[in-house]
């Protein structure tokens, strides 16, 4: 069955996306894995893939113009198989006016799912007249599900087309998902604290009374591959009303409730949020319905609340499990849940691992005047400049020069990048992230610095926007804070090349017929040998080591 591939959602605030160049041509083979076509948003080109196989039959969107949010951009299916009746109806993955779709990937076509009288699967059932369906967007360039952390709506309430419904955790950030539809919420698909895959059905809006028990019971009968649906005529009634009662998270009506009895109205995100950082709820003004506190009203609170952090944390410790009644020589274990953030370092580093032949070059530099020009440059620079700052400026003028470790294994093509976006990993309790600093070479130390700075705390507040965490062509892990002398890192899709920088160390060396102290710093490059040879990665280095040790001419 021809699946159709529509515009995605690539950031919070985008409507439409510009196709700046597609990679494939009608009539190619594609797999569920390959970038379709490069979009541009109004925060950063982005890859979009179609997460199906199959032939490209069809492209809706030539390079170079725009296609609105969740609009037909191209269908894939059997070669030579008929595909017109889904651009003649519309629909195709969801119903036109379908909002927040993350990707391409069709699940059920409107009007295309029903069950028989002999409950199987056929093409009958419709979505109601009114509904409109809501589905998981794509919040980042990774992501693959994401997670509920909390509904700020409940079924029967009235949502506009700029409400918040949920709050959901990717493996980047936790981000407001909009619904862009207005009506009454009918339906809530996946409950808080669980998962949801791209393009999954998480609500439905329409208007009040509407029964859309039906139509939920067979796309649920579709995903799980077409089995027989037992589901009786006294099932297929069950109203709006009931499965409000039966899917409607009890947390949220709680904190949806009235606000009596001094109870204070807050969604479950703002709350955690705020016992984090000890903040009052009561003298926070909620912005949402019905005095309710969000997310939003959390983070534009601006009073000084260092006087509740003790009590929090005196709450907190009280609330967590005593080890001393644990018995001695009693074996056990803690089983952790996986984070959307640690489950796709996983998957993307085990495919980075295992598919991208690495090879390592390790050099020492000397720090000597890096460390003294360092102490020069912060008596005038408006931001204090790390040791971090001078090696990503340092890394950005070498790459300058080496023009081929700023490239990307694309497949059947290697693509040399103009710009150079500097990654810069950083550990979170949650797992790595790389925020990126972006158009590096042509930053003063300053303004890296500055960039630096403001991107780190937006990572630790789990308020980093996609543009910000995707597009680099080359990272830096740095553990020489902790003391790690020497390591090498894994290379981080799609760059070429990680460069692992160590701790600055004291050594012993002769010169000139003496012995002298000196401070040494080993870095190693971990290159992708599909892409850059051993000579170049080298070539790169020995740059990179001029520039380090007489920082003066990088700045030139």
């Amino acid at each position: 069955m021809a699946e159709v591939i529509r515009m995605p959602l690539l950031s919070d605030t985008m409507t439409e996306g510009k196709i700046v160049a597609w990679n494939k041509k009608v009539g190619d083979k594609v797999k569920a894995d390959d970038v379709l076509a490069e979009v541009e948003t109004d925060k950063a080109t982005m890859e979009v893939n179609g997460y199906v196989d199959g032939t490209l039959l069809y492209i809706g969107i030539p390079a170079g113009e725009a296609a609105k949010v969740n609009g037909i951009i191209a269908i894939i299916g059997k070669e030579g198989e008929e595909y017109k009746h889904l651009l003649d109806s519309g629909q195709g993955a969801g119903g036109s006016g379908q909002a927040a779709v993350g990707s391409g990937q069709a699940a059920v076509g409107s009007g295309q799912v029903g069950v028989s009288s002999d409950n199987t699967i056929t093409n009958k059932v419709s979505l109601p007249a009114g509904a409109k369906e809501i589905r998981m967007p794509l919040l980042s360039d990774t992501m693959t599900e994401g997670k509920i952390v909390s509904w700020n709506k409940k079924v029967g309430d009235i949502v506009k087309a700029d409400d918040v419904l949920a709050d959901v955790e990717t493996d980047k950030a936790t981000m407001e998902v909009v619904g862009y539809e207005e009506g009454t919420l009918l339906y809530i698909g996946v409950e808080a604290g669980k998962a949801a895959q791209i393009n999954e059905i998480i609500a439905i809006v329409g208007k009040p009374g509407t029964d859309v028990s039906a139509y939920v019971a067979a796309e649920k009968a579709l995903s799980v591959g077409g089995v027989q649906l037992e589901v009786g005529s006294k099932e297929l009634a069950v109203g709006s009303e009931q499965l409000a009662e039966n899917t409607a998270p009890a947390e949220i009506i709680e904190t949806s409730a009235n606000n009596e009895n001094g109870r204070i109205k807050a969604s479950p995100l703002a709350k955690k949020i705020a016992a984090e950082k000890g903040l009052d709820l009561s003298k926070v003004t909620g912005t949402g319905d019905a005095g309710r506190i969000t997310k939003r009203d959390i983070d534009g609170y601006k009073e000084q609340t260092t006087d509740q952090r003790p009590q929090t944390a005196a709450v907190a410790s009280s609330a967590q499990p005593s080890t001393l009644n644990i018995q001695p020589l009693t074996e056990s274990y803690t089983d952790v849940p996986l984070t959307q953030m640690r489950k796709v370092i996983a998957r993307r580093l085990g495919e980075s691992m295992f598919t991208a032949p690495h090879f390592y070059l390790t050099m020492e530099l000397n720090m000597d005047n890096a460390m003294s020009a360092r102490v020069a440059i912060n008596e005038v620079s408006p931001v204090k400049v790390s040791f971090n700052d001078m090696i990503i400026k340092a890394c950005a003028a070498a790459l300058r020069l080496h023009p081929d470790v700023n490239s990307s294994w694309m497949g059947d093509f290697i693509r040399k990048n103009n710009h150079i976006h500097i990654g810069s990993a950083l550990a979170l309790p949650e797992g790595l992230i790389v925020p990126v600093i972006r158009f590096a070479d042509q930053k003063s130390l300053s303004q890296i610095a500055a960039d630096a700075k403001e991107l780190y705390g937006k990572a630790k507040d789990k308020k980093l926007q996609p543009n910000e965490f995707s597009g680099n062509t080359f990272t830096i892990s740095n553990l020489g804070m902790m003391d790690i002398e020497e390591f090498t890192a894994i290379i981080n899709p799609p760059d070429s090349c990680i460069l692992a920088v160590g701790r600055i160390k004291e050594v012993v060396v002769s010169r000139n017929g003496q012995f002298v102290v000196t401070n040494m710093m080993k870095v190693t490059l971990s290159c992708d040998h599909r892409s850059v040879d051993g000579a170049v990665g080298a070539a790169f280095l020995q740059t990179l080591k001029k520039f380090v040790e007489n920082p003066v001419i990088m700045l030139v």
